[in-house]
Protein backbone atom coordinates (compact mmCIF):
# COMPACT_ATOMS: atom_id res chain seq x y z
CA UNK A 1 0.00 0.00 0.00
CA UNK A 2 2.78 2.29 0.99
CA UNK A 3 4.64 1.75 -2.48
CA UNK A 4 1.56 2.42 -4.32
CA UNK A 5 0.97 5.52 -2.64
CA UNK A 6 4.20 6.76 -3.08
CA UNK A 7 4.45 6.27 -6.70
CA UNK A 8 1.52 8.71 -7.38
CA UNK A 9 3.93 11.48 -5.36
CA UNK A 10 7.66 9.99 -6.15
CA UNK A 11 7.17 7.88 -9.79
CA UNK A 12 7.38 4.52 -10.49
CA UNK A 13 10.32 3.30 -8.77
CA UNK A 14 12.55 1.68 -10.77
CA UNK A 15 12.42 4.58 -13.31
CA UNK A 16 12.97 7.39 -11.02
CA UNK A 17 15.82 6.08 -9.19
CA UNK A 18 17.64 4.86 -12.63
CA UNK A 19 17.56 8.64 -13.47
CA UNK A 20 18.05 9.89 -10.25
CA UNK A 21 21.55 7.74 -10.74
CA UNK A 22 22.26 9.19 -13.32
CA UNK A 23 21.81 12.78 -12.27
CA UNK A 24 24.48 11.65 -9.43
CA UNK A 25 26.82 10.36 -11.89
CA UNK A 26 26.14 13.35 -13.81
CA UNK A 27 27.04 15.40 -10.92
CA UNK A 28 30.02 13.12 -9.72
CA UNK A 29 32.13 13.99 -13.14
CA UNK A 30 32.25 17.95 -11.95
CA UNK A 31 35.47 19.19 -11.76
CA UNK A 32 34.85 20.27 -7.96
CA UNK A 33 33.79 17.10 -6.81
CA UNK A 34 36.47 15.76 -5.28
CA UNK A 35 37.06 18.62 -3.38
CA UNK A 36 33.76 19.43 -2.09
CA UNK A 37 32.65 18.18 1.41
CA UNK A 38 30.77 15.04 2.54
CA UNK A 39 28.00 17.77 3.27
CA UNK A 40 27.50 19.66 -0.33
CA UNK A 41 27.87 16.41 -1.79
CA UNK A 42 24.96 14.47 0.07
CA UNK A 43 23.05 18.13 -0.43
CA UNK A 44 23.72 17.72 -3.99
CA UNK A 45 23.06 14.27 -4.54
CA UNK A 46 19.90 14.72 -2.54
CA UNK A 47 18.63 17.82 -4.49
CA UNK A 48 19.39 15.18 -7.30
CA UNK A 49 16.98 12.57 -6.27
CA UNK A 50 14.08 15.31 -5.59
CA UNK A 51 14.66 16.76 -8.76
CA UNK A 52 14.28 13.26 -10.43
CA UNK A 53 10.85 12.60 -8.14
CA UNK A 54 9.65 16.04 -9.46
CA UNK A 55 9.90 14.94 -13.48
CA UNK A 56 8.96 11.37 -12.40
CA UNK A 57 6.22 11.92 -9.84
CA UNK A 58 3.57 14.26 -8.55
CA UNK A 59 5.79 17.57 -10.13
CA UNK A 60 2.88 19.53 -7.77
CA UNK A 61 4.16 17.85 -4.51
CA UNK A 62 5.41 20.87 -2.53
CA UNK A 63 7.68 18.42 -0.49
CA UNK A 64 9.57 17.76 -3.38
CA UNK A 65 10.59 21.48 -3.95
CA UNK A 66 10.61 22.36 -0.15
CA UNK A 67 13.47 19.44 0.45
CA UNK A 68 14.97 21.02 -2.65
CA UNK A 69 15.27 24.19 -0.88
CA UNK A 70 16.19 23.06 2.69
CA UNK A 71 19.07 20.60 1.20
CA UNK A 72 20.51 24.08 -0.89
CA UNK A 73 20.15 25.48 2.94
CA UNK A 74 22.05 22.65 4.27
CA UNK A 75 24.67 22.65 1.41
CA UNK A 76 25.64 26.33 1.95
CA UNK A 77 25.58 25.46 5.67
CA UNK A 78 28.54 22.76 4.94
CA UNK A 79 30.20 25.46 3.25
CA UNK A 80 33.34 26.95 5.45
CA UNK A 81 32.53 29.54 7.43
CA UNK A 82 35.52 31.67 6.75
CA UNK A 83 34.64 31.69 2.59
CA UNK A 84 33.69 35.16 1.72
CA UNK A 85 29.66 35.59 0.40
CA UNK A 86 28.33 38.01 -2.25
CA UNK A 87 26.93 40.18 0.10
CA UNK A 88 29.83 40.22 2.20
CA UNK A 89 31.91 41.07 -1.11
CA UNK A 90 29.31 43.58 -2.07
CA UNK A 91 29.24 45.53 1.13
CA UNK A 92 33.16 45.77 0.98
CA UNK A 93 33.54 47.03 -2.46
CA UNK A 94 30.36 49.36 -1.59
CA UNK A 95 31.98 50.70 1.19
CA UNK A 96 35.33 51.25 -0.69
CA UNK A 97 33.81 52.60 -3.33
CA UNK A 98 32.60 55.70 -1.16
CA UNK A 99 35.83 56.61 0.48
Amino acid sequence: MIITKRQRTHGVYREQSGFSQGLKDYLKSGKNWDVLNDGQKEALEMIAVKISRVLHGDYNYRDHWDDIVGYGQLGTESCLANMPTVTMDLEEVMKNDGQ
